[in-house]
């Protein structure tokens, strides 16, 4: 799993139009490329976090809070599962934080034994 993080529109205020269409753009052909490649499983764009629910244990009942996740600048923008390498996905992972400027996050799905290399 290849996780994209980012400040949403708090990170988009500070940057030119030509940036942000130029990320964008970036975006786009990289996730085309790994739908016709065949190695994206699935990936999807997450709404800014200002529209999250965090559920919390307050006084030992879950408490249901607007707002973002938590207390961070940075929350998940976006992911793509994809089926190859870990070096492969550290490779687009490096080709989107390029694109971004943000960290990108590289993990195995849990449930899914390690692809033999």
């Amino acid at each position: 799993m290849i996780m994209m993080f980012g400040g949403v529109a708090e990170s988009l205020a500070g940057r030119s139009p030509e940036w942000v269409t130029a990320m964008q753009t970036e975006m786009m052909r990289m996730d085309g490329e790994l739908r016709r490649s065949g190695e994206a499983v699935e990936s999807r764009h997450l709404t800014d976090p200002t529209g999250a629910t965090t559920v919390r244990l307050i006084d030992g009942a879950p408490a249901p809070t607007d707002g973002p996740f938590a207390e961070i600048k940075e929350s998940l923008a976006g992911y793509w599962v994809i089926e190859g390498t870990h070096e492969r996905a550290v490779e687009i992972a490096s080709r989107v934080a390029a694109a971004v400027e943000y960290p990108i996050e590289v993990r195995r799905v849990m449930d899914e034994s390690p692809p033999q290399d």
